[in-house]
């Protein structure tokens, strides 16, 4: 049977789609994974070299989501400045409007996800709200969670 050209276009558009699914469905598929969920769990009085500081400490819920692999040192990738094994995820934390604040290169397990934290000058306004961007920088995938509030 002959098609008109539009008509064999279109066919030949709908095979290849369905057939690029197809293949796409049978390779071995990675796993996603979620976001991280940030939240405040403390904050304390830090002085130091004669400078007071307020410090906010945070945790991620579900930071047992996320591979220890991603966290392992790196030294194929680029150093954190002098440190040359630093880990394959760098996390970021920022600030509502997307100013970095601090961040942390070396984080060793997942579990160190709920020890991060940042701080702010006594006599400064901090944030009302901030977020984190987790980079992993061997598959440059970034997971940015949702804000957190710096008030208990």
């Amino acid at each position: 049977m002959k098609y008109p050209r539009p008509i064999s276009i279109l066919l030949a558009t709908f095979f290849l789609t369905v057939t690029a699914g197809t293949t796409k469905q049978q390779a071995s598929p990675q796993s996603v994974l979620p976001n991280p969920v940030l939240y405040l769990t403390s904050t304390e009085t830090v002085t130091k070299a004669g400078k007071t500081s307020v410090r906010y400490h945070f945790d991620v819920a579900n930071k047992e989501a996320y591979p220890a692999a991603m966290f392992a040192p790196a030294p194929g990738l680029p150093p954190c400045g002098a440190n040359t094994n630093s880990s394959r995820t760098w996390v970021d934390i920022l600030d509502q409007r997307g100013k970095r604040l601090y961040g942390f290169c070396a984080l060793g397990k997942p579990d160190d996800l709920g020890k991060i934290w940042f701080e702010v000058a006594e006599d400064e306004v901090p944030p009302s709200w901030i977020y984190i961007e987790m980079s992993d920088r061997q598959t440059s995938t970034k997971y940015k969670s949702n804000l957190a509030e710096t008030t208990l």
